[in-house]
């Protein structure tokens, strides 16, 4: 084809694209959704201290006071393998929104290509020569329909949704590690105290026996201390393999073998309280990254839908092929020629078997799933998970401060048995008997110190855990 009949091509190519926008131009994608506005309660329905709000921090496991809780979540950081797996997870969304991106700008390639070619005539005649090509192609499609915008605004919310899934990944993680760490405090304060009780038992089974012997005491007083030291040995077998247990968990959530993972807390006792309320409801849906990860799926949903619609409609190109050829035939080598391509295309589709009709169909299911079954949901829980920390933690907060005074109490009864021993108005068995109330009295108040920082941590995790949007 000669130079000019290229050119006429083209023109009419325009020509034809001219003509075609005007009526094109009442076809549009409807613009994305409104964000929902779910409802929000006035005020919370549990009895919350009234005050500034006391949020947590970022970093609120500080608040408990214990540095090698801190080193155990600073370690959950660096090695957890969930927490490794979700900044992964936000790299590959982030590099999938490079890839939306790309059709928005054109596309370059270079090429080159050299080889013999022949050609027949139509009276029989062959000609051969060597073709020696170089060709730069620029490939562009106008996005009249906001097909790839849509597509790149989709990647990059579900970008954006990778990067809340993160942050929920690790609040889940930095919680879990405080309360396996404080399941250990727990337990082994209470093995300590079961093994002081064994041995208190132990000695008073010693004096029952020698009373018995000597006639002082029924035989039956005897069964019923041996009953007694029967039955605290059975606990500390559940207790250790418990412990084991919770230290095996422990070490895999922080990224270490379960045999290099050593635990040298003191007791559940020592940890400082924070004091954490809640602000206003309305705070909530901007504290918590599983909601705001909800939203932007939402998002991407909608953007899918406008690419599903965009798909019905023309698509305009733009290839241009720019080079260099020459050829070498059997009388010399023919000089190089400059070369050039370009044709303006519109594509319309026709029939697709119902599968644009079908995408879209899918893509609108997609938006109200995420809609109904995930955001809605999230926000329904947070409310449901912050109402019930609060009731688990108000009710943690008088259990243990019952224990407290049960356990001062057995101390002063203890303190009161040991000074009538000293006086000579009562006996050893006497004081072995309260030092053991005093064990047990201290048992439950560790079980109740451990179920008021599990409450704590519920709320901490129910209000975001310090994070904001």
């Amino acid at each position: 084809m000669s130079r000019a009949a290229q050119e006429r091509r083209g023109r009419a190519a325009y020509w034809i694209a001219a003509c075609l926008l005007p009526l094109l131009g009442g076809c549009h994608l409807p613009p994305p959704h409104e964000m929902p506005h779910p409802p929000v309660p006035a005020q919370w329905s549990t009895a919350v201290a009234e005050g500034s709000a006391a949020w947590p921090s970022t970093d609120w496991w500080k608040a408990f006071g214990n540095q090698e809780l801190d080193q155990l979540i600073e370690q959950a950081r660096r090695a957890s393998p969930d927490v490794q797996a979700a900044v992964y997870r936000v790299r590959e969304a982030e590099a999938q929104a490079e890839i939306a991106g790309a059709p928005l700008l054109p596309s370059v390639d270079a090429g080159a290509s050299v080889g013999p070619e022949r050609s027949l005539n139509l009276i029989g005649e062959e000609r051969h020569h060597i073709l020696y090509q170089g060709l730069v192609q620029v490939h562009y499609e106008f996005d009249f329909w906001g097909k790839n915008k849509a597509a790149l605004q989709s990647a990059q919310a579900s970008a954006q949704a990778a990067r809340y899934a993160q942050q929920v990944v690790w609040l889940t993680t930095s919680v879990g590690v405080a309360n396996l760490y404080f399941q250990d405090l727990a337990l082994q304060d209470r093995i300590k105290t079961a093994r002081e009780n064994l041995e208190r038992a132990k000695r008073t089974l010693e004096d029952v026996s020698f009373a018995e012997r000597h006639g002082t005491v029924a035989r039956l007083a005897v069964v019923e201390q041996q009953t007694a030291v029967a039955d605290v040995e059975a606990l500390l077998p559940p207790l250790e393999q418990q412990l084991a247990a919770t230290q095996n968990a422990l070490a895999i959530l922080v990224g270490e073998m379960p045999e290099d993972l050593h635990v040298h807390g003191h007791s559940i006792l020592d940890l400082a309280e924070p004091e954490i309320t809640v602000g206003m409801p309305s705070e909530l849906l901007e504290r918590r990254p599983d909601i705001q990860e909800a939203e932007a799926n939402l998002v991407a949903a909608d953007a899918d839908i406008r690419v599903a619609r965009a798909a019905f409609l023309p698509s305009f190109t733009l290839p241009l092929d720019v080079g260099v050829a020459s050829m070498t035939l059997s009388h010399g080598t023919v000089p190089p020629l400059g070369i050039y391509s370009l044709l303006a295309s519109v594509s319309q589709p026709i029939f697709h078997g119902g599968a644009l009709k079908g995408k879209l169909k899918q893509s609108q299911a997609r938006y109200q799933e995420l809609l109904v079954g995930a955001y809605r949901q999230a926000v329904l829980s947070s409310f449901g998970d912050v109402e019930n920390a609060l009731a688990a933690l108000r009710a943690a907060r008088a259990e243990k401060s019952s224990d407290e005074r049960a356990a001062a109490l057995a101390q002063q009864s203890a303190g009161m048995a040991l000074g009538s021993l000293q006086g000579g108005t009562g006996t050893e068995l006497d004081v072995l008997q309260t030092q053991s109330t005093v064990l047990t009295a201290q048992d439950a108040l560790v079980q109740a110190r451990l179920a008021y920082a599990d409450a704590l941590l519920s709320l901490i995790k129910a209000l975001g855990g310090g994070w904001k949007a």
